[in-house]
């Protein structure tokens, strides 16, 4: 999910450089030492670019020089966060693209990271589930200050708690996912179902945290109840209203919502720590459906570049409900970090991150340049108490957009 079981987060010269198409295996030549556990990334070859006077001329040309800055960085926070592999986009409009993959997907082999890998993206199914969502309110059929009880019965504080306040991370409503009994049901047998009638039953022990729309506080309990407002309206369960709706629409050909463990192939190996032993341990085959709603997707590189212009711009969504899904309100001690329906503002960058045991997801887009990043990896352990996926998007940022560089605010651990 967006962070950590245990968290609760904001959740953040020659031009046209084109490394390892996206949907082909990564080749390897190198002219210099690569770090330890770090794969060499693909050979570089040039792409004609033309330039573009509607996009923002302070975002560079991603020419070879500034792929050798980005490997450096991306390198180095491989090397200090000890994560196994990665892979990263970035690309605008008339500037080029830089996609490159470092290390390893399987630790035991020593198999390469690859562009066509499929990764469980965690917390960005938020984007899907809310986009869901607001489709219906586009049809109709709900409205986003509708009570939560409307649709679903027993919430705590469901006849003042909206879908809206469910969506923005206001609801003050208990995390599941940080209950005790839940983190030891999951780590005991991480490869159980589980329903969203047990996740709730676990939120729904403790008492709400704080009025409904008082403040922020990140909460997976929200998705799942959203994720069943959309089933009760469509008449669809979740995963095939996502898939017709929202998916297939968007032009996504490798995105999907499994119904239990299921992983396609090819994908790398995920590691954790967040085991009954504490020890790490490889997740890949662990059942996401704790996440359901909040969580369970999976998706590759390719797909998520075009889900990144998809979901910030709107593309789905008439104008003006995209209009208030991008009201974010402050959503951490920094002033331009803001929390929106379901999607972020983190100093310009627009979108959503996600963490589950084994891999991180970080997927944004910079309207002003109409550039998009999208990072991927095979662990969610944490640097220092930093989500490794943050730190690879504030290195990348740093480079190409010091402007605008993006930088989720670490977050308390939840001590077990």
């Amino acid at each position: 999910m967006t962070t950590r079981l245990r968290r609760a987060a904001v959740g953040v010269a020659a031009a046209g450089l084109l490394v390892a198409p996206l949907g082909a295996g990564t080749g390897y030549a190198l002219d210099e030492p690569t770090p330890p556990g770090a794969s060499a990334p693909a050979t570089a070859t040039a792409k004609p670019s033309a330039p573009d006077s509607a996009h923002d001329s302070e975002f560079p040309q991603l020419t070879p020089e500034v792929a050798r800055k980005l490997d450096d960085a991306v390198r180095k926070v491989m090397t200090d966060a000890k994560v196994p592999g990665v892979m990263v986009s970035l690309s605008a409009p008339g500037k080029g693209e830089y996609v490159r993959t470092f290390g390893v997907a399987d630790k035991s082999t020593g198999a390469p990271m690859a562009t066509d890998m499929y990764v469980r993206i965690g917390s960005e199914t938020k984007t899907f589930t809310v986009t869901a969502m607001l489709e219906l309110v586009d049809d109709g059929k709900l409205g986003l200050d509708d009570p939560i009880g409307k649709y679903v019965q027993g919430v705590p504080n469901g006849d003042r708690i909206t879908l809206r306040q469910l969506a923005e991370m206001r609801s003050g409503l208990f995390s599941y996912s940080e209950d005790e009994g839940f983190y030891k049901a999951l780590t005991t047998d991480p490869r159980r179902p589980f329903t969203p009638q047990e996740l709730l039953a676990y939120a729904f022990k403790h008492p709400v945290m704080f009025e409904p729309g008082a403040k922020f506080f990140y909460c997976n309990t929200n998705l799942i109840l959203l994720g069943l407002v959309v089933e009760k309206v469509s008449g669809q369960k979740l995963a095939d209203f996502i898939h017709e709706e929202v998916v297939k629409p968007a032009g996504l050909t490798h995105t999907l919502f499994p119904a239990g463990a299921e992983f396609p192939e090819p994908h790398p190996q995920g590691y954790t720590n967040q085991t009954a032993s504490g020890k790490i341990e490889t997740s890949t085959d662990w059942n996401p459906s704790w996440g359901w709603a909040a969580g369970a997707m999976i998706s590759d590189l390719g797909d998520l570049r075009k889900w990144a212009k998809v979901l910030a711009t709107g593309e789905l969504l008439k104008p003006a409900t995209q209009a208030e899904r991008l009201k974010v309100l402050p959503a951490a001690d920094t002033p331009d970090t803001g929390y929106g329906l379901g999607i972020f503002k983190d100093n310009g960058w627009i979108g959503h991150n996600g963490s589950l045991p084994g891999y991180e997801s970080l997927t944004i887009y910079l309207p002003e340049s109409q550039a998009t990043l999208v990072v991927l990896l095979n662990t969610d352990i944490l640097s220092e108490g930093s989500e490794p996926s943050t730190l690879f998007g504030e290195a990348i940022t740093r480079t190409v957009t010091p402007d605008h560089v993006f930088s989720l605010p670490a977050q308390p651990v939840t001590k077990h």
